[in-house]
């Protein structure tokens, strides 16, 4: 066993910095030859990616709703095998969590894993008035103390000041850690998901190394390598491999800066059960990987991409084809809208996709869907056997029009419109977390099994 040095940074609420924060101290970290491992609170993917731009390791959603208590322990200790440090992100404020309870926040991760929370506060328009907030929070749930506090946003020495004063009359309370100056330079831009995403990232080194110095500023790495404890990091015991294992599964995986939303753990998983995943680039190359034996499409932004999606017409007329030949698909949210006959822009330009399910989806000024969800198999698939359930979250500005005679809805009735199943093809807005029931990834490996390898075109 080695040791480990971790801690959570939480925010009192979305957009105060912390996203800035993280990336910036993990980047200043790795720049000190020190190997860190980043975490996310919650179901999102953008930040993730964004972390293993700063870190050069895969980057782990932490999320105690759509994950057991245990699977989530483990998930954290496996991951951080090799690392000197993990940094976790928060979500939204740090009590947020599902609905009105604490279930899922960032407040019961810190609590699961035995975390020190270092606490962000956007300290913009802010002086005495900081020291409630803080008091808040810090008194908030009793047993869960709050290390340290970052202020951000500080405008002037005589700004930082009047914190740094105003914290310290607080009996008990918190120290501040560092002040973070104000520094429109260093804002990610955002887009309608969120924040852009790591393969969209203009420059994105020279960022993170701007972010680096803007944190190594403030005062703060040493003063949070030293609040966080260390910690035994005890991998999880992984069975002994059987005598003769079987040949492992080839799977094509898409993944490029059109598809690149997919939890790093159902990756983990699939590869578990005896899948080799292969990566491709529906946006770059014109035929799949010989040989597979299934499909994996992720989501992300194929509405921002749909033109070169569209010009990819060699690529679409051999998906359509891999579809038909009733081979084991799974198809999530953006990789479910690619499946579609089109895909109409934000800009009100309709471009063809794969053209396999006889569905079209339109992108909408408003929201269409956000949460976590918890659905059950409606009949046996790729997936799964019917009744099977598992929990994940949806998130989206498309809406779905027309209607497929030969698709039969994935999930149970009461869940809505959610997913659809044509052939041996699982379309879903719901981004699953195979975590939450692992025996998802060893049914659809079986499933892949079973089938022939592509000979392609």
């Amino acid at each position: 066993m080695s040791a480990l040095r971790a801690l959570l940074i939480a925010g009192t609420q979305s957009g105060c910095g912390k996203t800035s924060v993280a990336l910036g101290l993990m980047a200043a970290l790795r720049k000190r030859g020190l190997t860190v491992q980043g975490f996310k609170c919650g179901p999102d993917f953008i930040d993730p990616g964004l972390h293993g731009l700063a870190t050069g390791r895969a980057s782990h959603n932490l999320d105690a709703w759509m994950l057991p208590a245990q699977a989530l322990q483990d998930l954290f200790h496996r991951a951080c095998a090799g690392a000197d440090v993990a940094v976790v992100e928060g979500a939204m404020g740090l009590f947020d969590g599902h609905g009105a309870s604490s279930r899922g926040s960032s407040a019961e991760i810190a609590a699961l894993l035995g975390l020190p929370v270092v606490l962000v506060v956007d300290a913009r328009a802010m002086g005495r008035s900081v020291a409630a907030l803080v008091h808040g929070f810090a008194t908030f749930d009793p047993n869960l103390p709050i290390a340290g506090v970052l202020a951000n946003q500080v405008a002037s020495s005589r700004h930082q000041a009047i914190l740094t004063a105003s914290l310290a009359a607080l009996p008990s309370g918190p120290p501040l850690l560092g002040c973070l100056d104000r520094a429109p330079e260093i804002t990610l831009p955002s887009r309608h998901l969120g924040l852009i995403t790591a393969a969209d990232l203009p420059q994105a080194r020279a960022h993170l190394e701007r972010l680096a110095q803007w944190v190594e500023a403030s005062g703060a790495v040493d003063r949070l390598l030293a609040l966080a404890p260390m910690q035994h990091n005890a991998t999880a015991v992984q069975p002994a491999p059987a005598e003769s294992p079987r040949p492992a599964v080839p799977i094509g995986v898409a993944q490029d800066a059109a598809f690149c939303f997919v939890y790093a753990e159902n990756l983990r998983l699939l590869e578990a059960s005896g899948a080799r995943l292969i990566p491709f680039s529906p946006l770059r190359d014109t035929r799949l990987p010989a040989g597979i034996q299934g499909l994996y499409l992720c989501g992300g932004y194929p509405e921002l991409h749909a033109a070169r999606l569209a010009a990819n017409s060699s690529l679409r007329e051999e998906i359509r084809a891999f579809c038909a030949s009733y081979r084991p698909v799974w198809a999530e949210c953006g990789g479910f809208m690619y499946l579609g006959q089109s895909v109409t822009d934000a800009q009100g330009q309709t471009h063809p996709m794969v053209g396999f399910f006889q569905l079209h989806t339109v992108m909408e000024r408003q929201r269409q869907a956000l949460g976590y969800r918890q659905v059950t198999l409606a009949a046996p698939c790729p997936l799964g056997e019917e009744g099977e359930a598992a929990r994940g979250h949806e998130f989206h500005y498309s809406r779905v029009c027309g209607h497929d005679p030969e698709a039969r809805p994935l999930f149970g009735s009461s869940q809505g419109d959610t997913g659809w199943v044509k052939a041996q093809v699982c379309g879903t807005y719901v981004h699953l977390h195979l975590g939450s029931n692992p025996r998802l990834a060893a049914h659809f490996t079986a499933a892949c099994r079973t089938c022939p390898p592509w000979p392609g075109r």
